[in-house]
This record gives C-alpha cells, structure tokens and sequence, in this order.
C-alpha cells in the first residue's frame, strides 16, 4: 500500500511539471508569433519608404 501511495505521488508530481512545461511552451509560442509579426511589420515599412525614396 505504501508502494502505490509513493508512486501515484511521483506520477502526480510528472502530470505536474509536464502541465507546466506545456504552458510555458504555448506562452513562448505565443510570444514568438507576436514578435514575427512585428518584425514582419517593419520590414514591410522599411521595403516600402525604400521602394518610394527609388532606392
């Protein structure tokens, strides 16, 4: 009994830090999707004014 109160406490502790690695996973994607299209946006901006200036 002592057994399987050990190691349903060690399965919890896994389930544990896995949900936690998962949600830092989706708020490091969220965040990379955020900075792209940002980045993406001022490439954009810049291809444009040089285009207009005739660079």
């Amino acid at each position: 009994m002592l057994r399987k109160i050990i190691s349903s406490r060690k399965a919890a502790t896994a389930i544990e830090y896995g949900l936690i690695a998962a949600l830092i996973a989706v708020a490091a994607i969220a965040a990379m999707k955020g900075i792209g299209t940002q980045l993406n946006t001022t490439y954009r901006n810049t291809a444009t004014k040089l285009t207009a200036s005739g660079a």
